[in-house]
């Protein structure tokens, strides 16, 4: 996809408060200066520790030739276009949504929120549209795809910076890729960032809201309400015109989960909701409601789920190939979007569930021949332990097996949760094993200190180990692992690296597992 454009003709609704040099044509739009490309506009955004303008020169080095900054800027260069704007990162994602004509005005677009099972639902969903023969793109923390081949996402961000999100909308729009799905974070639906600013959702799904990441919300409401966003975006209108037809605007949420309330006084469009409670249930406006029941984790999921079509109680077995009793939720969330997109019955998706495939470091087992179980999941939150946790526990203690747990918690993130993530742990584990996830610019052992504050029961050096070292720490749990046990390796799932304050290390945690696996067992 080749784009040029003069950047002064993609300004509009941006407050720009001076221009300095003469128009230029742009092939690119950046915000890292290492990636900068020969006439590209530089937007000089600040990082979590350093002021963007400082990597202005570096960027018309490598060949930009507009920059658009926030603030003072006291050198100028010749023949480089500088553009002052009042707020850049409603700049950048306005200036992305222009320079790549408006992607999301072709598309229909689907946003997917939630503490937890973002990433799988947005999957579930790309997954059911494509079975449904339907083409489609989507953009997740674990993969993206624009239409045919997916692809691993290198990125730690699970939405990524506007200029990527537009640009990653335009290919799916020249692909010819009509349904887009968006794993929607609360830190891209938040103002401060404006990542998804100038996107054209039709369809919300909100999964589930607890508490996370309150160093950047700094409370639980403004948590909440950065969610909710992602409903206001989608407005009140009954549908919304796309370039090739009008498409229908709807919300989906968790009739169960303490924010709905709260979620339906925001949402100004159609509301579908699921819930595990019968008694909410039978008093929802029918039509509007799906229940879940008879939850079975035996070889793989499976579950119930009664809906009314016409006016007609129904119920009906949905069989998955998935594990983990919470993608209940996320399979029941997908089937509601894909069924009211395209008009389709219940039934008919149902038989494609099956066909549905986990994604990639999400309840994930290794097996090389060992007699315990590996299973990498990417939980790294006190709510997605309590999802894992106990059915693991109440399985694996019919057979007579320990659960060695083995996790940290992300540097210069949220550390009110660390304690409760040791609670948690400690609670269900018989072996808890700490270890770096993404120190960044923490020191290892202090942060894993704080975990383990919470942690009451377990012995040092008999049931609770401090190994940050990630490789060290599997070899560990690996090596105390007997006949029937689980160990499960946490925090990391799909990443592909390690993040600390001086270095990016690569990092695969089922390559490392199974590498591990054969060097313990040639061991022995």
């Amino acid at each position: 996809m080749k784009n040029e454009k003069d950047i002064t003709t993609c300004l509009k609704g941006i407050q720009v408060l001076s221009i300095r040099g003469i128009a230029k044509k742009v092939v690119a739009l950046h915000y890292d200066s290492r990636k900068v490309i020969p006439f590209s506009a530089f937007f000089a955004l600040d990082g979590i520790h350093k002021d963007g303008k400082m990597f202005i020169d570096n960027a018309i080095k490598k060949g930009a030739t507009a920059i658009i900054y926030e603030g003072e800027l006291e050198c100028f260069q010749d023949d480089v276009l500088y553009i002052n704007v009042k707020n850049i990162r409603e700049a950048m994602a306005k200036i992305a949504s222009s320079f790549y004509d408006e992607p999301s005005s072709s598309l229909c677009v689907i946003g997917v929120t939630g503490t937890e099972g973002k990433s799988s639902t947005t999957s579930f969903i790309f997954q059911l549209l494509r079975l449904c023969k339907q083409k489609s793109g989507f953009v997740s923390t674990v993969s993206y795809s624009y239409g045919n081949e997916t692809h691993p996402n290198p990125e730690h961000q699970t939405t990524p910076e506007a200029t990527q999100v537009q640009e990653h909308l335009a290919k799916m729009r020249d692909e010819g890729a009509f349904y887009a799905v968006l794993e929607s974070s609360s830190h891209g639906l938040s103002k401060k960032t404006e990542r998804l600013n100038g996107v054209l959702f039709d369809v919300g799904v909100c999964l589930n809201i607890t508490e996370e990441h309150l160093e950047f919300h700094k409370t639980l409401e403004c948590y909440r309400s950065d969610k909710a966003n992602l409903f206001r975006m989608i407005g009140s209108e009954i549908t919304h015109k796309k370039s090739s037809c009008n498409v229908p605007t709807f919300a989906v949420i968790n009739e169960d989960d303490a924010t709905s309330s709260y979620l339906k006084t925001v949402i100004k469009t159609s509301i579908y909701s699921f819930t595990h409670n019968r008694k909410r249930f039978e008093n929802a406006k029918r039509g509007t409601i799906f229940l879940i029941e008879e939850i079975k984790e035996d070889e793989f999921l499976s579950f119930s789920l009664s809906y009314f079509e016409d006016d007609t109680l129904k119920k009906i077995i949905i069989k998955t190939s998935l594990q983990g009793s919470y993608n209940a939720d996320n399979v029941t969330a997908s089937i509601i979007v894909v069924s009211r997109l395209l008009n389709e019955k219940i039934e008919v998706l149902s038989n494609l569930i099956l066909d549905i495939k986990p994604i990639k470091g999400r309840m994930f087992s290794i097996d090389e021949g060992q007699d315990f179980e590996v299973i990498i999941d990417y939980a790294h939150t006190p709510s997605s332990f309590n999802a894992i946790f106990p059915p693991i526990k109440k399985r694996i203690e019919k057979k007579g097996g320990r659960i060695i747990s083995l996790f940290g918690s992300g540097g210069e993130r949220d550390i009110q949760k660390r304690e409760e993530q040791g609670r948690i742990a400690d609670l269900y584990s018989d072996v808890v094993i700490l270890t770096d996830e993404d120190p960044r610019g923490e020191d290892s052992i202090t942060l894993l200190e704080m975990i383990a504050k919470g942690i009451k029961n377990k012995k040092r050096g008999e049931s609770l180990f401090i190994i940050p070292k990630r490789e060290q720490a599997i070899e560990k749990a690996f090596s105390i692992a007997k006949k029937g046990d689980v160990v499960l390796l946490l925090g990391k799932g799909h990443e592909n690296s390690i993040i600390f304050k001086d270095r990016v290390q690569p990092y695969d945690e089922e390559a490392t597992a199974r590498e591990i696996l054969k060097k313990v067992y040639s061991n022995t």
